[in-house]
């Protein structure tokens, strides 16, 4: 295993500073000369800090358009960034997007580092920003928490060099290595259509990748045909974590997907439902998960406040991300990550917006009476609960995996997939998760003798009383 850069993301409200910042570091890290070259963004850029005494001095920067960039590569499984920056302008303060990209950065579950800048102007105001900071649950090093905090001039570069090194001491700490042998882990973060053809913009996380590697799109192969570094220079192989753009797309691929080695069959179509309502968000959810995510918008904080204060009330509920303001394609990201839905209050929601819920397979659901928000959550709190209280009355569950007929009786093979299961207990038989029967085990079997008790992971032969219609494949579970 070797070392390998950061790769690094900046969010935060907008025009409190990201590009001027990432701009210094560019042209601070690099001769003039080659600045063209970077101007032309293809997503992601590598710097040489110089500073010694760390496993790597560089570090690759994420050129995105901020949070709702990061949450769409998140809510695609791609999780690229392995550091963020929450930047904060040390004038305006905490302002909508600080509070989004906080819930962000905290779902993503990546270290990260407060930036507070603009501290060369007279009116900036870093304690304060540190105490409001608080608030959300975002505590500082100087207050008694672990968020390192980096005050900085994007303008004149003061506390620049500091903040690099803050970043290289966390990569330190979190030992980013990769291996060479690997197959190549590859994230598309840009894609563009050029007179050279389509030109896909990436970052390397492990493995190693050179012109001519072969890969797929659905089960048709592809090769990598060139490759270029951050300049614009072509080159023949990249390792972790460089960022580069490549050749050998004949279509503009998703943006967020990770570059397959193997052929892939192309999935089934979901059916359409015409529909989407709250309920069916539960059925699609995990049994494991007992709670709906929420990400919840309202025209006014007054409103936010009185709609999170209720809420607070109702059980297996929970607030991912809470702000004033209509809803955004950030805020549909979000909730795909975190497999929840978007609630909104008195807000308006884009006919863009609209789209991209439909294409990612979010539910919104927008209210203008609070009461009526409150009794549809509370109504879906309770179908939770009463699944919860059910999966706990569950004791054991098999999956059926062939049947028999012995002396004029239907036995049917199982292996146990949870729990334990035995003799005399009551059953219920389940077929694509919907309830087909209730019946009794009468007869336990393993390998022809008689057992009282199966565990997880072994196989049995059950004879069940009254007969049901059961096939290969359905489920039995053991009821309390």
């Amino acid at each position: 295993m070797k070392p390998r850069p950061p790769v690094v993301t900046i969010l935060g409200h907008v025009d409190h500073g990201k590009t001027t910042l990432l701009d210094y570091i560019r042209k601070s890290s690099l001769a003039e000369k080659e600045i063209g070259g970077i101007t032309q963004r293809i997503g992601a850029y590598e710097i040489d800090t110089k500073i010694k005494g760390y496993p790597n001095s560089k570090i690759t920067f994420i050129d995105t358009p901020g949070h709702e960039a990061f949450a769409k590569l998140r809510s695609r499984g791609a999780n690229i960034a392995d550091i963020a920056l929450l930047l904060i302008d040390g004038k305006d303060g905490i302002m909508t997007q600080s509070i989004e990209s906080i819930y962000h950065i905290k779902n993503a579950k990546i270290p990260y580092i407060v930036v507070i800048n603009k501290i060369d102007l007279p009116e900036a105001q870093p304690e304060k920003i540190k105490n409001e900071l608080i608030k959300y649950d975002v505590l500082v090093e100087e207050k008694g928490g672990k968020i390192p905090c980096v005050l900085v001039s994007a303008k004149t570069g003061q506390g620049v060099a500091d903040l690099l090194e803050t970043i290289l001491l966390l990569a330190s700490e979190k030992n980013l290595t990769f291996d060479e042998k690997v197959k190549p882990e590859v994230y598309l973060i840009e894609t563009k259509k050029e007179k050279r053809g389509v030109v896909v913009s990436a970052i390397i996380k492990n493995g190693h990748l050179k012109v001519g590697d072969v890969f797929f799109e659905g089960e048709k192969s592809k090769k990598i045909r060139a490759m270029f570094n951050d300049l614009g220079k072509p080159i023949k192989e990249v390792y972790p974590s460089t960022p580069f753009t490549f050749l050998g797309y004949e279509s503009l691929p998703e943006v967020g997907t990770l570059l397959s080695f193997n052929p892939q069959s192309s999935p089934k179509k979901e059916e359409k439902s015409s529909k989407k309502t709250i309920d069916k968000t539960l059925l699609l959810k995990p049994q494991e998960e007992k709670k709906l995510f929420l990400i919840l918008k309202a025209d006014s904080f007054g409103s936010l406040e009185a709609i999170e204060n209720a809420l607070a009330k109702i059980e297996n509920c929970e607030v991912v991300l809470k702000s004033v303001g209509d809803i955004t394609r950030s805020d549909i990201f979000l909730a795909k990550t975190v497999k929840g839905i978007v609630i909104g209050f008195a807000v308006s929601v884009p006919a863009d917006v609209v789209n991209l819920a439909k294409q990612e397979k979010v539910i919104i659901k927008n209210y203008q009476i609070i009461y009526e928000l409150l009794e549809e959550l509370k109504e879906v709190s309770k179908i939770l609960k009463e699944k919860e209280q059910k999966e706990k009355s569950i004791k054991g569950e098999a999956k059926i995996l062939a049947t028999f007929l012995i002396e004029g009786e239907k036995v049917y093979g199982v292996s146990v997939t949870k729990g334990k299961i035995n003799l005399g207990d009551p059953m219920e038989v389940y077929r694509n998760e919907k309830l087909i029967g209730k019946t009794k085990l009468v007869s336990l079997k393993i390998r022809a003798k008689r057992v009282l008790e199966v565990k997880k992971g072994e196989e049995a032969g059950m004879i069940f009383s009254p007969p049901l219609d059961i096939t290969i494949g359905d489920m039995v579970k053991s009821i309390l």
